[in-house]
């Protein structure tokens, strides 16, 4: 009698989280494809390059950094959804653990400050702002607060939480656990670049392998209660 009631265990009602994923990974790097190397040079300074530099790219390459900041923004209005869905999924596989809710916490955390970060690019581009070099300055550096740290200690956050729900309860296998508390530590010690700018790398190094983990989890956490006793048995 039991395999017919799991057979029929209700799906969650979401969009797929694979999707949300994919989408998410494929139009945040579309965006960045004109502002960096494939784009041709001059590109996208970093809060390295002279202020020079910084002040001089941006009222130059409108179309360019305009292209990056739309791609972009929709990419994190899918990043939102892909938090959303993926706590309501571990609510629906039967997580009540705070670990949910943390990453619910950072999830919403990482699109707020994205966005913000694209809102304040965008802002930078305004003639009457891009013309007055402090102005323009201040507002690059709030850009890359939001879309720097900004991002990745809240991701840190997201990963944390995802994975130690989902690898308590058995719902993802054990190399994106692994995985995701990695680049969780990476993305919460990037709290540190605020102090020594030389550890920036450890933003980089949250975003890009971050791409993977999530379309691995958006792939691999069950959809329906029936999926999640198969992968408790194995």
């Amino acid at each position: 009698m039991s395999a017919p009631v799991a057979a029929s265990s209700p799906r969650h009602g979401s969009p797929p989280l694979w999707l949300l994923a994919t989408l998410y990974t494929v139009l945040f790097n579309i965006g960045l494809a004109p502002v960096t190397m494939l784009g041709g040079l001059p590109y996208w300074p970093g809060p390295w390059a002279p202020v020079s530099d910084i002040v001089s790219y941006f009222p130059t390459h409108v179309s360019r950094v305009l292209f990056c900041v739309f791609f972009q923004t929709g990419a994190n209005i899918c990043f939102g959804l892909f938090a959303a869905v993926v706590v309501s999924r571990l609510h629906f596989l039967g997580v009540r653990a705070a670990g949910a809710y943390i990453a619910l916490f950072g999830g919403f955390m990482v699109a707020f400050d994205s966005i913000a970060a694209a809102l304040t690019t965008w802002t930078m581009l305004r003639p009457a702002v891009s013309s007055s070099a402090p102005v323009l300055l201040g507002l690059y550096y709030l850009s890359y607060a939001f879309g720097g740290p900004g991002f990745s200690i809240p991701m840190g956050l997201l990963m944390a939480g995802v994975s130690i729900s989902g690898g308590l309860a058995h719902l993802l296998p054990k190399w994106i656990v692994v995985l995701g508390l990695v680049l969780a530590a990476a993305g919460e010690l990037s709290t540190l670049h605020l102090i020594f700018p030389q550890l920036l790398f450890l933003i980089p190094l949250t975003r890009f392998p971050g791409f993977v983990w999530i379309i691995a989890v958006g792939i691999k956490l069950p959809r329906s209660r029936s999926s999640r006793l198969q992968m408790q048995a194995a």
